[in-house]
């Protein structure tokens, strides 16, 4: 885990976006449908309410990041629908795995709750990898170069500058744990801005024992 921040940061200061119209294609864990998630986030987001210079997560994209695919620019809907398919043929033999959200994770431009185990979790991230790399070759590539990939769900966005230890001494270095039992995996397109939040799911591969069908559509 990295060192705590000493200072938290603007995260949208100088960050590159994309324009309205444009979007980035990300492999989510989307994790609104798990209700130990949803009380963790909103415990972690009632501490830090206290405080200016964030931005909630809101309750319904609360997300694990797995993988940045590319832009709607280098992915056309054909090959994100190859993507899906290909992912759901590989997920479907991996069991639903069973993680645990305690952790407070702390980044200098957001805060939020470390996904245990990496081990297991990593399954996920290798078959977003495969089935990106080998749709469009270079997306994703430059993300996923290094085997330091650490799944968290962020919960709030810094958006100003100010001292990290209050913050820290104010929320601590964990909650009660929460159980999640991960079982989908979603490639969504966020359209515009980040804190637009204008999502759009485009299709969910299930991993085993979640009874889905093959191919469903988020």
């Amino acid at each position: 885990m990295s060192p705590l921040p000493t200072q938290m940061r603007n995260r949208w200061l100088d960050r590159r976006e994309p324009t309205l119209g444009s979007g980035q294609v990300y492999w989510h864990v989307l994790m609104s449908s798990y209700p130990g998630a949803c009380i963790a986030a909103t415990d972690v987001q009632a501490s830090l309410a206290r405080f200016t210079g964030f931005h909630m997560t809101p309750l319904k994209w609360l997300h694990m990041t797995t993988l940045i695919a590319g832009s709607t620019d280098e992915i056309n809907r054909s090959q994100m629908a190859t993507m899906v398919s290909e992912a759901q043929d590989l997920l479907c033999e991996v069991d639903a795995i069973s993680v645990s959200l305690e952790k407070i994770f702390y980044h200098p431009e957001a805060i939020g709750l470390l996904a245990r185990p990496v081990e297991s979790l990593r399954q996920i991230f290798d078959v977003a990898l495969a089935v990106t790399s080998r749709t469009i070759r270079q997306a994703g590539l430059s993300y996923a170069a290094t085997s330091l990939w650490n799944p968290h769900m962020t919960v709030s966005y810094s958006t100003a500058e100010q001292p990290a230890e209050p913050i820290i001494e104010s929320l601590g270095v964990a909650i009660p744990e929460r159980q999640v039992l991960v079982d989908s995996l979603t490639l969504v397109i966020q359209w515009g801005p980040e804190r637009v939040w204008n999502w759009e799911p485009v299709g969910t591969a299930y991993l085993r024992s979640n009874g889905k069908g093959k191919h469903s559509r988020a």
